[in-house]
């Protein structure tokens, strides 16, 4: 979450004539994410989050996106839930962006989870896959391996402005992932994008999952392998065997793990360190100026991608063999 567009008193208004939720009683940006611009919007019928979709969300995506929560809600997850208008859309205009209001869920992120969060993470995201078996909705994952290499042309000459060489070591490791990924794997509705931050808590109980602007279809182990990255990972980038293997066998509770994705998950979770090196060094390079926006610094996946390039199989991330 992030702003990038400003929402005067006037697009407010225009925009929250097709709802019937009230008087605008407060509306306050939140700074947290990198994507899209989001705001905290509160109104007589309640608290709202309200965005509009910018950067790399496509406005043709966005029933895919809104009709996914809708459908793992009928099946007992807690996610946000698009508010409709007086004419049953989901989604409207704001200053030439789509814009659309989804309810508000309670609860607080984990900023350093420990290893029973990381099981509540496992349980929910191996719900999650089951659920979406069934969703009629699919989309390409529009930052997959294929799209890497062109994230890569965009800040190949300024890379070793952020750290000497850099620019080397990813275009390494594109060739090796390019001619190492695996292929005929499970496939399915996957979140892309489990972050802490996207992760929320009452108390000790997960309370809901929001963010879905990067849900696709791709490898079900993939989603694993992001989530490995953001949850089981120290400040310091060292890696913590106990969460790793909390998550993963709460996950396996609910949908267990095919040997083919065992083996696969050490290249996958090279793969999804790289990814999200390079969409934060585009961010961290193309920062636009007065944006309310916090870039993430890529150097934090550099170093986890350096980690996996040096271990050994899927018994040293916690997986059983």
């Amino acid at each position: 979450m992030a702003v990038y567009t400003e929402v005067t008193d006037a697009d407010l208004t225009l925009f929250l004539g097709d709802y019937e939720l009230g008087r605008v009683l407060a509306l306050k940006g939140i700074a947290e994410g990198v994507e899209n611009s989001n705001f905290l919007l509160h109104v007589d019928a309640g608290y709202f989050i309200l965005t509009l979709y910018e950067k790399r969300v496509e406005e043709e995506n966005l029933p895919f996106f809104l009709g996914l929560m809708e459908h793992l809600a009928t099946h007992g997850l807690n996610c946000p839930q698009p508010v409709r208008n007086r004419f049953g859309g989901a989604l409207g205009r704001i200053k030439g962006r789509p814009a659309a209001i989804v309810t508000f869920l309670e609860g607080i992120w984990r900023n350093h989870p420990d290893a029973k969060s990381c099981a509540s993470l496992g349980e929910a995201l191996g719900k999650l896959h089951l659920a979406g078996a069934d969703f009629a909705g699919s989309r390409s994952n529009a930052l997959g391996l294929n799209a890497w290499p062109a994230l890569f042309d965009e800040v190949r000459g300024r890379a070793n402005e952020v750290r000497p060489g850099l620019a080397e070591l990813i275009e390494k490791e594109l060739i090796f992932l390019a001619a190492a990924w695996p292929a005929g794997l499970p496939r399915g509705v996957i979140h892309a994008d489990l972050f802490p931050d996207n992760v929320l808590f009452l108390e000790d109980k997960l309370s809901g999952l929001i963010d879905f602007y990067f849900a696709c279809t791709d490898d079900l182990a993939y989603d694993l392998a992001i989530c490995l990255n953001a949850w089981c990972f120290e400040a310091d980038c060292s890696f913590n065997a106990a969460k790793a293997k909390a998550f993963f066998a709460a996950y396996e509770r609910i949908r267990a793990l095919r040997p083919e994705e065992v083996e696969a998950l050490p290249i996958l979770a090279r793969g999804a360190a790289l990814r999200f090196a390079l969409t934060r060094l585009v961010d961290w390079l193309n920062v636009p100026e007065g944006a309310l926006v916090h870039p993430k610094d890529p150097l934090e996946y550099v170093r986890k991608l350096q980690f996996h390039q040096s271990a050994g199989g899927a018994r040293e991330l916690g997986l059983r063999q």
